[in-house]
């Protein structure tokens, strides 16, 4: 097929006047799939690869050929920020054509909203959350917008595969398609995807239809790659030390801020000088840290200030602010940010990404380091390794330097195997199950027990989920008045679920904080949780506040901006660490590889770590003494794994052993006193793995783990089973035990 004759003439007009000379390889894959078939498609392609034309040319051109009688295209996208971004670029090639784009989300305005209800058709830009919203509050003008739906985009897909959020989004899916008659092909978007097939078959999950991945050449990726240890005080590794290296440092130094600074952020601030850069951290509280020492550093060299901050408690504009400052390309501000400028989002000519530590995920990284490259240059990442220097007395496990091998087994991993974290499908997700029964009674009114289990359970995300176990549900929902029972035996919202259900709150699956709202005069700059009494301060928008009145009522914070530099506090952060990135890490120390990206201070720092681990015997073995009765395991197992060790320990060999004192640096080592040899370890633990248990046998008696934002609502054995059977990952750590012997 030569797809671009096949493009409707509005399209072929804007690739002329855009100056393309050719259409690239996905474009021609993804115009094949999509007027080829009648199947789902999902496309990988690396970032800046056109991957959004690459969809949306052929899928306007068929819309363009035969209009939608409602709402013809529904686009879901994981970040405000990304729908931002894409309105801008989807309103301009869709303007001549006159097919409409609305957004719908927290921060549009009613007016737009409205207009589409009155009359639905082009294409809707919305996030799970909102979608969750409207199921519920237009539930009968569902038919009416969606009634004629043709596509449904969902893009950076790959951020959904492996939390409730991914199954939510799923979920309302199928429930709209139900609601509204339609069957939608969907078309899945990712830049990282590790196991294609899979999320190929999460994608078409409750559709009836296959899942096409074209295959194209995506051409080579060229990379400019960096990563810097520091520590945060002097002196660094390399001091005193004689070394060659294979790469000299990219650029002088010639840092003049203050002695008592933090030299791996006196790095970052020299060389974002006279650039536009993007400085990623893996937490909202350092991102507001950073900011503020840069911004210091700032006023310490007399220069202008020249950095801005983006997380997801800010308001909505201060984030747009820095978004629109991204894309001027003649801005030479930089933006330190989390998560919300990874996915997708065009920041105009990016000159340099920078990275402080390691992220959870080779997928993160990759998203991250994409933001840079999107103007023919190629990619650039800086890592900036930080940590304090061990004391004098450091167990041979703070010696080791882990985010910097966690870095480098990330970036090994991608180049050696081209390895993404795969989706997780074996999770058996009773939070969800709660909500989307709520979200579903809400939505629908009355129906009988039977009519609302048809409804739910017939959900794809819930095939492992029996009857049984939802009738154990309603029955507790039932004596909570969560639900209630009518006259006619139907199923109706309770007086406190509805409170649950009506709080904005609810559209999202995902865990929050209580947040109030900071406020200083008639600008929000965003929101806190734990707000501290007045007179004291709080670090918000990269800047300190003193804090003039707490409203614990409204939720509402009122303060005064003041010269400072504090921690801030936005809530607790976890991630998920693959098992084979801790595989990695262990090669990492145990090869005697030089990589090329890493710098003086880097090279040096790994070198220790490696003499560390040989001479601590590591390299031979997973339980080295530490001295006395003290011993330090390092399973190299990923997150859920690990946690699944830690409780057979805990639980089933600590009497056996004599193990008392167990701690955790998750998921890198444990530490504990144990009466036993370390032969009698090994038999031990390896023993008690074998054994046939339930998974249930690794959740304490009396626990009732919440891990989810709504296990509070649900059954105590039901949240005991969802953690043993959804979140311990015991095949992963018997596979590794018995490894040992």
């Amino acid at each position: 097929m030569n797809v671009f004759n096949r493009y409707a003439p509005f399209i072929q007009d804007y690739i002329y006047r855009s100056g393309w000379q050719t259409l690239r390889g996905v474009q021609n894959a993804a115009g094949d799939a999509l007027f080829g078939t009648g199947d789902n498609v999902l496309l990988t392609a690396s970032t800046a690869s056109g991957k959004t034309e690459a969809a949306f040319f052929p899928i306007l051109t068929l819309l363009d050929e035969d209009p939608s009688r409602t709402v013809g295209v529904l686009y879901i996208a994981p970040l405000k920020a990304l729908i931002n971004d894409q309105f801008e670029r989807l309103d301009e090639l869709c303007e001549e054509a006159g097919i409409r784009v609305t957004r719908w989300h927290g921060d549009v305005g009613q007016t737009r909203k409205r207009q589409l209800l009155r009359k639905p058709s082009g294409i809707l830009q919305i996030t799970p959350e909102s979608l969750e919203s409207m199921l519920i509050n237009k539930h009968a003008e569902i038919t009416a917008l969606f009634g004629d739906l043709r596509f449904i985009v969902i893009d950076e897909i790959h951020s959904l595969l492996r939390g409730d959020r991914g199954l939510q989004t799923f979920c309302l899916i199928e429930r709209l398609c139900r609601m509204a008659g339609c069957n939608p092909r969907r078309v899945g978007l990712s830049a990282t995807i590790g196991n294609p097939e899979a999320a190929g078959e999460f994608l078409a999950a409750g559709s009836g239809r296959r899942t096409v991945i074209p295959k194209f050449d995506g051409g080579k990726e060229v990379w400019r790659l960096s990563m810097e240890h520091f520590f945060n005080s002097g002196p660094q590794a390399d001091e005193g030390k004689d070394i060659t290296m294979q790469n000299p440092a990219p650029e002088p130094s010639s840092d003049t801020a203050p002695k008592a600074a933090d030299p791996g952020i006196g790095y970052i601030f020299e060389h974002t000088r006279g650039k536009k850069c993007l400085v990623f951290t893996n937490s909202r509280e350092e991102c507001e840290t950073v900011c503020q020492q840069l911004r210091q550093y700032c006023e310490a060299n007399h220069e202008p200030e020249r950095f801005l901050i983006h997380h997801g408690n800010l308001s909505a504009s201060y984030r747009e602010s820095a978004e629109q400052e991204m894309k001027d390309d003649s801005s030479l501000m930089s933006v330190c940010a989390t998560a919300t400028l990874e996915l997708g989002i065009d920041v105009g000519r990016l000159e340099r990404a920078f990275q402080i530590d390691a992220p959870f995920t080779v997928s993160g990284f990759l998203q991250r380091m994409g933001r840079t490259g999107r103007r023919g240059t190629p990619s650039e990442m800086w890592f900036v390794m930080r940590e304090e220097h061990p004391e004098a007395r450091a167990m041979t496990p703070e010696m080791i330097p882990w985010y910097l091998v966690q870095g480098i087994s990330l970036v090994q991993l991608y180049i050696e195997e081209r390895f993404v974290e795969p989706p997780r499908t074996d999770r058996m997700p009773y939070s969800l199950l709660y909500h989307q029964t709520m979200s579903t009674l809400a939505s629908c009114g009355e129906m009988t027990p039977a009519e609302l289990a048809s409804r739910v359970l017939s959900l794809s995300c819930f095939r492992r989920i029996s009857q049984d176990d939802y009738r154990i549900l309603l029955r507790h929902l039932l004596d909570k008045n969560h639900i209630q029972r009518t006259e006619n035996g139907g199923l109706i919202l309770g007086l406190p679920g509805e409170r649950i259900v009506n709080n904005f709150k609810f559209y999202a699956v995902f865990q929050e904080n209580v947040e109030y709202t900071v406020r200083t005069g008639s600008e929000q700059l965003g929101t806190i949780v734990k707000p501290p009494p007045p007179g004291d301060k709080i670090a918000i928008a990269g800047r300190v506040w003193a804090v003039d009145e707490v409203d614990h009522l409204r939720r509402e914070v009122w303060c005064t901006l003041v010269k400072g530099n504090i921690p801030a506090y936005f809530g607790d952060c976890a991630g998920d660490i693959h098992t084979h990135i801790l595989e990695r890490m262990r090669e990492v120390l145990k090869e005697d590889n030089r990589y090329p990206y890493l710098m003086r201070h880097a090279v040096c720092r790994l070198q220790e770590a490696r003499d560390t681990f040989r001479k601590s015997g590591m390299a031979d073995r997973p339980l080295i003494h530490l001295g006395g009765k003290m011993w330090a395991l390092f399973p190299w197992l990923g997150s859920y794994a690990f946690l699944a060790l830690e409780r057979l320990l805990k639980i089933k060999c600590a009497k056996i052993l004599g193990i008392k004192g167990l701690t955790s640096s998750r998921p890198y080592y444990m530490q504990f006193t144990m009466q036993a040899s370390e032969e009698a370890f090994y038999r031990a633990v390896a023993a008690e793995s074998a054994k046939a248990f339930d998974p249930l046998e690794l959740v304490y008696p009396e626990e009732v783990p919440l891990f989810e934002k709504y296990d509070e609502h649900i059954p105590p054995e039901l949240v005991r089973k969802g953690f043993a059977h959804g979140i311990l990952d015991v095949e992963g750590m018997r596979r590794r035990v018995l490894s040992w012997i």
